[in-house]
């Protein structure tokens, strides 16, 4: 089947033209970019629908059907917000500029994820020209997943995630397909100690103290951790990361202040008992501070389950065989070293998922972001092919290893 890679890479860079940065304060963020997709949508005559999850958040969702006659429901799934692009003195180029050069286009959200997003619309705009296929395609473009994944939530929430057998995500993983993805937990932990003057630290109980401990114990609960969970072959470790330490104001350089934090950022692979994990954080964080007389509050801000699939479910082979299609060799097998949309999708609509797009893996959220130009018109082609199959083998029903309840 035909798939127009030129249009595909034409909306790509219209699309990363658009500053919809997830910032918490902002009355829009996607707001550009879902209009641009919803006249697109319009323009290839298919129903959608545009909802606010919260106020100026917006989620689009298509549904293609197929004309084909009875068969399973597949969907691709992306988001339009991006991460903030930092300095702008930073960039070599700029990182709403859509420029195409030395075979790449530049800029914040090429790789994460609006190539992504391109090339999964015009895959499927592609199949529909070809001619009917079973079943139908659900198009999800999801809002807020840099932040707290807001569109995820209310689309697994949805009816129409009740009707769906198969997820592919289409972030960037490098040409691997990802049955995988690590966990998510953070946390703070708010430290209460006794404010003193500089002069005087024995009269104080200080925070920076009790801070700098709790950084040195969380090296070992992340040992611990390695100990306990294991390695899994693909998500590899957990790891316990501190993010924040803070306490005190610049401008009081002789003022031992009462109260600190600790950000900690916790990534866990499938198999990590979570509420484990937490519990041994709280111990160790409040024994380092307790020597020195500082009290600890942790507060789970986020929890995120390490989530997988099994490697013969039907939307992982369909997906496997469209790679080889395309590219005349098997893939890579991986895993997401964070979160994703799919997660959510996981853990609260039971759905089976699995990740794979155009742009490096590693590539996101750095300054100079870029996607290979030929990428986009290979995994649209990829996707065009694994939907083909998936839709045409009649497959549905099935849950993905380790996926929450619905």
């Amino acid at each position: 089947m035909e798939v127009d890679e030129e249009a595909a890479v034409r909306l790509t860079r219209d699309l990363v033209r658009m500053r919809t940065v997830s910032e918490p304060d902002a009355d829009e963020v996607e707001g550009p970019a879902v209009s641009r997709l919803a006249r697109l949508f319009t323009e290839f005559g298919w129903a959608h629908e545009v909802t606010e999850p919260a106020p100026g958040r917006r989620n689009l969702v298509a549904v293609v059907e197929g004309g084909g006659g009875d068969g399973p429901t597949l969907m691709f799934e992306g988001h339009t917000d991006v991460v903030t692009e930092g300095r702008r003195a930073d960039w070599s180029v700029d990182p709403y500029g859509g420029e195409i050069r030395d075979g790449r286009l530049w800029g914040r959200g090429s790789a994460d994820m609006k190539s992504g997003l391109a090339a999964m619309i015009h895959a499927v705009r592609g199949l529909e020209l070809a001619g009917p296929f079973p079943g139908r395609i659900v198009l999800g473009v999801l809002c807020d997943e840099e932040g707290m994944m807001l569109g995820a939530k209310a689309f697994a929430a949805s009816p129409r995630a009740a009707g769906v057998d198969g997820v592919v995500v289409c972030e960037p993983e490098g040409y691997e397909v990802c049955t995988s993805a690590r966990g998510g937990i953070r946390l703070r932990l708010e430290l209460t100690g006794v404010m003193a003057h500089g002069a005087m630290p024995q009269e104080a109980r200080s925070p920076l103290v009790a801070g700098a401990r709790i950084v040195e114990a969380l090296a070992g609960v992340e040992e611990w951790a390695v100990a306990r969970f294991g390695t899994h072959r693909h998500a590899g470790a957990v790891t316990v990361t501190p993010t924040v330490l803070h306490a005190g104001d610049p401008a009081q350089l002789n003022v031992i202040p009462a109260h600190g934090l600790v950000g900690v950022d916790v990534r866990t692979v499938p198999g990590t008992g979570h509420e484990e994990l937490i519990a041994e954080v709280r111990r160790a964080a409040v024994e380092a501070a307790a020597t020195v007389g500082v009290t600890v509050e942790l507060t789970v801000v986020d929890d995120r389950p390490a989530i997988e699939i099994a490697e013969d479910h039907p939307v992982v082979t369909a997906l496997a065989a469209g790679h080889h299609d395309v590219h005349g060799s098997a893939p890579a097998f991986g895993a997401v070293p964070g979160t994703t949309d799919g997660t959510i999708l996981t853990r609260d609509a039971g759905l089976p998922t699995v990740v794979y797009g155009p742009g490096g893996k590693w590539i996101a959220h750095q300054k100079d972001e870029f996607v290979e130009v030929a990428e986009i018109g290979e995994y649209a082609r990829v996707y065009a092919a694994a939907a083909r199959r998936f839709l045409t083998a009649g497959a549905g029903g099935a849950t993905a290893a380790g996926a929450g309840a619905r």
